[in-house]
């Protein structure tokens, strides 16, 4: 088939300069910066049966090999430098294993994903005999336009779209110019897009992204900081530590049980994500299939659809209007900014201990602490996490209230919103590996904690008077509030106390040898034990 009328053939990559290459992957493609290999994380297969007689898994290297297109371009410091977004800009960096997925040219690629995947399901409708079954030859070539898609054909789809003005008509036509060189597909050309709304192709382009980039990218990052925690918990199960309610010396507890309650709320959190259910939609204009019925009525429409979004790796949506509710997305966005919310508690906690001197920080060579005062090593990983928690949750939940609402059977409001998915998620991604390195810095010093226990004799309160009410001395309380109610508690003052206790002799022995840095009941214990309350294998998962 024949280009669509006034838009150009797709250009070859020798007939344009390298310079004006990066530059237009740069306005199009929404990547920025050098590259240098990703992570292993982007190495995600998803298997994509198109049907029960022909399964094309579509292994998700795709990911990686776009990063490292990117990387072979020229260096874009000066963008980086000229980015609205510091996601974009300073963090670019940081930011590079979720470019893939939510950035212009992923949305795009997932858009021709579906637009070929649907032809193929089409191909195997008996009903449908305008479109035949595919020989081998066919398939593999359309196997290959997903497989092999790149930035360069991203630009291609992004050309098209300036004449078009519209961006999912935009990867029909270039999906016609791709195939227009393969005789048994351009014959059915015409059935991309079949029946399709825009939003039938978009709702699933999102859905995969959030999928595999919150499965391959965010969870392991989240993962990551559960571990490091829970070492932090185990390591410093011992290490008794003075204890702070409502600012003030409370109970003494270890070091390592706090950490402990930090690891078993963040893990307890990502089980939640196993409610969510990544949903998707393929019903037409406004979820009726209107046109399906009209042009194929025999068809089975729904039962089509339903095959066809789950053999996307899916779950199937079968009441809507134009779009796909976006309710899961709201559920993922909410149990994100729960995390979030308690990764800030983790944060600010750690701030104020290194501000304390309970945890020292391990220098690095050639870092600079403060501009003027030589001496400091600031805790700026915590507090970059914390600051980007900020901006995350806000943005997460903005996104989760106003996607589920769109007026009558559709308005365009969530468009525009749609293309902040990686916002929020890009935040707390930045978020998550600067605790993960602000952990990787800490020592306990455990000098600190020792000096400020033994100047808080008057904690032992609890526990004497705890054993005086069970001799059934009377006031307990009072007694002891009367000794330690702003007085100066010292270890004498406390044993000439015990020793007048009438309490047998054994009782008073065992008082005797209390002090605030054994005064930790069960803390030690809870925090070796943590592991066998920690389950991150069956959280942070989507279905």
């Amino acid at each position: 088939m024949s280009a669509p009328p006034s838009l150009k053939p797709p250009a070859t990559a020798a007939a344009t300069a390298a310079s004006h290459r990066a530059a237009a992957v740069l306005r199009t493609a929404g990547l920025r910066g050098t590259c240098v290999r990703p992570t292993q994380r982007l190495r995600c297969s998803t298997a994509a049966a198109v049907g029960a007689s022909t399964e094309m898994s579509v292994p998700l290297n795709w990911a990686e090999r776009a990063l490292k297109e990117l990387g072979s371009l020229p260096d874009n410091d000066t963008f980086c430098l000229m980015a609205l977004s510091p996601l974009d800009g300073r963090y670019d960096h940081f930011m590079r294993d979720l470019m893939p997925f939510f950035s212009e040219f992923g949305l795009i690629r997932y858009r021709v994903l579906i637009e070929v995947k649907w032809l193929l399901k089409l191909s195997q409708i008996p009903e449908i005999t305008e479109v035949p079954p595919f020989s081998e030859e066919a398939e593999l070539f359309l196997d290959g336009i997903i497989q092999n898609f790149s930035i360069d054909d991203a630009k291609e789809v992004k050309k098209i779209e300036k004449v078009t003005n519209h961006d999912v008509k935009a990867v029909e036509y270039f999906l016609k110019q791709k195939c227009s060189s393969n005789p048994e597909i351009a014959k059915v050309s015409e059935f991309f897009h079949f029946a399709c709304t825009s939003e039938d192709i978009n709702n699933l382009s999102h859905a995969l992204a959030l999928k595999e980039g919150v499965n391959t990218v965010m969870f392991p990052a989240m993962v990551d900081i559960c571990k490091a925690i829970c070492s932090l918990a185990t390591q410093n199960a011992h290490h008794a530590m003075l204890s702070r309610t409502h600012g003030q010396p409370a109970s003494p507890t270890t070091m390592g049980k706090e950490m402990a309650n930090f690891a078993a709320r963040l893990s307890n959190i990502g089980k939640s994500f196993l409610e969510v259910k990544i949903l998707g939609k393929f019903a037409g204009a406004v979820g009726n299939y209107n046109a399906h019925v009209v042009a194929y009525p025999e068809v089975d429409w729904p039962k089509v659809a339903e095959e066809f979004v789950i053999s996307l790796g899916l779950q199937f949506n079968p009441y809507i209007t134009q779009i796909e509710p976006h309710d899961y997305i709201s559920k993922l966005f909410n149990v994100f900014t729960q995390f979030n919310n308690v990764l800030t508690d983790f944060d600010r906690d750690m701030w104020s201990y290194i501000s304390v001197g309970y945890f020292k920080q391990i220098a690095k060579a050639g870092e600079v602490g403060s501009s003027t005062m030589p001496h400091k090593i600031n805790p700026i990983d915590f507090e970059n996490s914390e600051g980007n928690l900020s901006l995350a949750n806000p943005i997460l939940s903005a996104l989760s209230m106003k996607l589920p609402i769109s007026r009558l059977q559709r308005d365009l409001t969530d468009s525009t919103v749609l293309r902040n998915l990686g916002v929020g998620l890009g935040h707390s991604l930045l978020a998550y590996k600067a605790t993960i390195r602000g952990i990787s810095k800490l020592q306990v010093d455990e000098s600190r904690l020792a000096e400020d226990l033994e100047k808080t004799w008057e904690i032992l309160a609890e526990p004497i008077q705890t054993v005086m009410r069970r001799y059934g001395i009377p006031e307990p309380y009072e007694k002891l509030k009367e000794l330690t109610r702003g007085q100066a508690v010292t270890k004498d003052s406390m044993q000439k106390f015990i020793d007048g206790l009438d309490v047998p002799e054994e009782v008073r022995s065992k008082l005797s040898k209390l002090t605030p840095h054994s005064y930790t009941g069960l803390a030690e214990d809870l925090a070796r034990n943590i592991d066998k309350w920690i389950d991150l294998e069956s959280g942070f998962k989507t279905k």
